[in-house]
């Protein structure tokens, strides 16, 4: 099962430190981790997807809500949601399969933002798993790094 958890909290020094140390001491894994300011300077907005069975998921959200810096804790479901991730991707290519290469970010709207001899740097934003066929799509013609984000998330309601 996948916990989304979008958790409002103070933005001030040590608190990803402690909600980061609070998946490790119990031993929750996090799938991905994303935190940034808010429309207000004193709150961040962190996103945080974890999986395990009901039990760990219901415990996430516990611990979570007993943390001071804390404001708001809300679980959210993924088909109610807007998920999306960024994702930069250096991508070699050669003169037989470059249009091939440009065609399939054409398609899939990707950017390509920088083109070197024989690698292009590509741009992607999309939900985690059209970002994971994306790069599937990709890997035959040589995958030379990757970067992504992790995910956000705002409930659609």
């Amino acid at each position: 099962m996948k916990g989304i958890f979008s958790v409002l909290v103070e933005n001030k020094d040590g608190v990803l430190s402690q909600i980061s140390g609070l998946f490790a001491r119990r031993g929750f894994n996090i799938d991905s981790l994303a935190v940034g300011e808010t429309e207000r300077h004193d709150i961040s907005s962190m996103t945080i997807v974890s999986t395990g069975d009901q039990r760990t998921v219901d415990q996430i959200e516990k611990h979570l809500n007993k943390k001071l810096d804390v404001i708001k804790v809300r679980r959210l479901e993924e088909t109610r949601s807007v998920l999306h991730e960024l994702m930069l991707i250096k991508v070699s290519y050669s003169a037989t399969n470059r249009s091939s290469l440009i065609e399939l970010c054409s398609v899939m709207g990707a950017k390509i933002v920088h083109v070197s001899p024989k690698s292009m740097v590509i741009e992607f934003h999309a939900a985690p798993d059209v970002i994971t066929d994306f790069i599937e799509l990709v890997r035959s013609f040589g995958i030379l790094e990757l970067q992504r984000t992790g995910t956000i998330c705002m409930s659609k309601d």
